[in-house]
């Protein structure tokens, strides 16, 4: 199978203009046997209640039924089950659950049409992409600020993305490179599938459900056309100076020599997200001053520098050891929040577990914020949310009995108690 689809991208990466209309014959019961080995098992279940190990229990069966019914058009793409998840500030994230079933047919549609778009995608894409991570995205940024020539910073936000995905648009983008009927009705079955929430299923004309493994490659081709061949082919032409543009899912950042540039982009940026059912979101949007000569020139005013964020990080214009320019990358106050308001409600609900058994989940949820974290620059905030996630427990600790004696000069001597120390894990991004 993995054959298959190699030759497949190395048509699509001869002619960039080719349609393939043959590839629903892909999906047999060994392409989808294959597939659900590459699929987490530990997902929840859909609307029909159905685990993945009951569905694992007979998949010889269950794969050949489904491959009968695709090839057969009897395939239906029930609803999602929508969970709300927490996002901060007592917002939260609607978050789509497909069935098992489904989860397995939109992860093998994806593979195909993936290993065709892959082959289109620009190099400032890094999001949901294989082979690709939020380190390289925030590696890519680093290298425009400090060795290229930027001195003014966009950052910007869609409102409501993944909600406001115009259908009619989508399908369009897709078939610039799909032709074959049978993958486009089924990404059009989900398209229109809907969500269940409290029993009531609600359709909708815009948009795709977030959870499902075809929502990121769709999102993908979205704004692969909406922004980043409009950013490359047309407003490139157009500027004076340099310009470059990080993209990482639904969330970039635009960097300009020129601030004529960055006015330009901002205007035709608001006019391109219109035509396509986007808006910006005002309050998320910004143009600043920022790199290597920002502190002079707002030191002018008395002012400091602004800083952004971007995948969890604060960017901060700083100095080096010996003076020169440097960006200052450390955890954004957000991604503290919401790691340390995470402990606490893991530490409220398993209070009464044994000491060794919570000193274990700590250190592994310590050691996972560590693992993409740990960047250089990072080490204070990192040794200072240790601290606070050390003070977090030992309150838990001591609720437990009025009599405690739970005091520092105890703990600290105490082999249970110790958590991981924060390493510099990447000390090249």
């Amino acid at each position: 199978m993995s054959t298959d689809l190699a030759k497949i991208a190395e048509k699509a990466r001869q002619d960039k203009k080719i349609r393939f209309t043959s590839l629903a014959h892909l999906m047999t019961p060994e392409f989808l046997q294959e597939t659900w080995g590459m699929m987490n098992r530990r997902g929840a279940s859909g609307v029909d209640g159905e685990t993945t190990k009951e569905f694992e229990g007979n998949l010889k069966e269950r794969t050949e039924d489904l491959c009968q019914r695709l090839r057969q058009n009897r395939y239906q793409a029930p609803p999602v089950r929508r969970v709300d998840i927490p996002k901060g500030n007592g917002k939260t994230r609607p978050l789509g659950i497909p069935t098992v079933e489904d989860r397995l047919v939109q992860r093998s549609v994806t593979r195909i049409v993936e290993t065709i778009f892959e082959q289109d995608f620009l190099g400032l894409s890094y999001g949901f992409r294989p082979g690709r991570n939020p380190h390289m995205a925030l590696k890519a940024l680093r290298t425009c600020i400090v060795t290229k020539k930027v001195r003014h910073v966009f950052e910007a936000d869609i409102r409501g993305y993944f909600n406001h995905i115009n259908h009619e648009w989508l399908m369009k983008m897709v078939k610039q490179r799909i032709a074959d009927p049978g993958i486009l009705r089924l990404i059009g079955k989900w398209l229109r599938a809907g969500v269940m929430q409290h029993g009531v299923v609600t359709r909708n004309e815009e948009g795709t459900p977030q959870g499902g493994p075809i929502s990121p490659l769709l999102a993908n081709i979205y704004l692969h056309y909406v922004l980043d061949l409009w950013f490359k082919k047309r407003f490139k032409k157009c500027v004076q100076g340099e310009a470059y543009l990080i993209r990482f899912a639904d969330d970039y950042v635009a960097c300009f020599e020129y601030k004529r540039d960055a006015e330009n982009f901002q205007t035709l940026l608001n006019e391109r997200m219109k035509k396509f059912n986007l808006e910006l979101a005002e309050e998320k949007t910004r143009l600043m001053i920022f790199g290597r000569f920002a502190r002079e020139r707002k030191a002018e005013f008395g002012e400091k520098p602004d800083t952004f964020d971007f995948l969890g990080f604060k960017h901060v214009c700083g100095v080096g050891r010996r003076g020169e320019f440097a960006l200052i990358r450390i955890p954004s106050v957000k991604s503290i929040r919401k790691f340390t308001e995470r402990v606490g409600i893991w530490l409220k609900t398993h209070r009464h577990w044994k000491r060794r058994d919570q000193q274990k989940q700590l250190t592994r949820m310590l050691q996972g914020f560590y693992q993409y974290f740990a960047l250089y620059h990072c080490d204070y905030k990192l040794h200072s949310l240790k601290r606070q996630i050390e003070r977090q427990w030992i309150r838990v600790l001591r609720r437990r009995s009025q009599r405690h004696r739970l005091y520092w000069s105890y703990l600290r001597s105490r082999d249970w108690f110790k958590l991981p120390e924060p390493k510099l894990l990447h000390p090249t991004i």
